[in-house]
């Protein structure tokens, strides 16, 4: 029978000893080594122009009797259609969205209707258009509408009386962007490789970013939505590994 002694024994386990280190060692080494990875960030702009307007027109009359409001009503909603045909905008999309009247003697707060006309009347048109351009530029000439007498109203009640402009074809540019940005970031990730003398791997994990859209020229008190130029933004974030 094969007897083995102490010292046979003890370089036995010695030996197990070390090829295990070996292996856990070795085995962290490639498990750091898999981890390592870079986190890039890639930038995709395009300047765009609103392709729909909206122009709420808010029209206030005021009266002692019913009839009489709505008459001068009337009167302002001609003025506005006159105005907006002279300045080459489709009248067949100005829609009536709202009519509020207020009666001053209700007023639970009491307030005197002596101090003016019992019956305030509101209403309200909304100008739609695909040719924002236009849209703009009567915006400018507005006060034609109160040198004819109109009573506007902006500001409070339904809101501005300013255009909104909007751009509908965000996702005609979702691809091309996306894709610019996508190489925006590679192209970072293999400058910091190349820094850092690594080797560009695969991509561990990505994130298209969010599609935003911004006045084109970003100002305090500026919002987008008042502005005919806009600009369209997309950041997308990369991780590669590096070898």
């Amino acid at each position: 029978m094969l007897k083995v002694d102490n010292w046979t024994t003890a370089l036995i386990v010695a030996a197990g000893v070390s090829l295990a280190g070996w292996f856990v060692g070795h085995g962290f080494v490639s498990s750091r080594t898999v981890d390592r990875f870079v986190t890039v960030k890639g930038l995709s702009e395009r300047d765009v122009v609103a392709d729909l307007a909206l122009w709420p027109l808010q029209i206030v009359a005021s009266a002692d009797d019913l009839g009489g409001a709505q008459a001068t009503i009337d009167r302002g909603a001609a003025a506005v259609i006159e105005f907006l045909a002279r300045h080459d905008i489709d009248t067949s999309q100005v829609e009536v969205q709202g009519v509020e009247v207020t009666d001053r003697t209700a007023n639970q707060f009491g307030e005197a209707a002596a101090s003016g006309p019992r019956y305030v009347v509101q209403q309200r048109l909304m100008v739609r258009s695909d040719d924002p351009i236009r849209i703009h530029v009567a915006s400018q000439w507005v006060g034609e509408l109160v040198t004819a007498g109109v009573v506007l109203r902006s500001g409070t009640g339904w809101g501005p009386a300013t255009p909104t402009f909007l751009f509908k074809e965000l996702n005609t540019l979702k691809p091309g962007m996306i894709a610019e940005a996508t190489a925006s970031a590679r192209e970072a990730a293999e400058q910091f490789a190349a820094d850092s003398r690594s080797r560009l791997g695969g991509i561990r994990r990505a994130n298209q970013g969010v599609f935003v859209i911004l006045p084109r020229d970003v100002a305090a008190g500026v919002s987008e939505e008042t502005q005919l130029n806009k600009t369209v933004r997309v950041v997308a974030t990369v991780e590669y590994y590096l070898h």
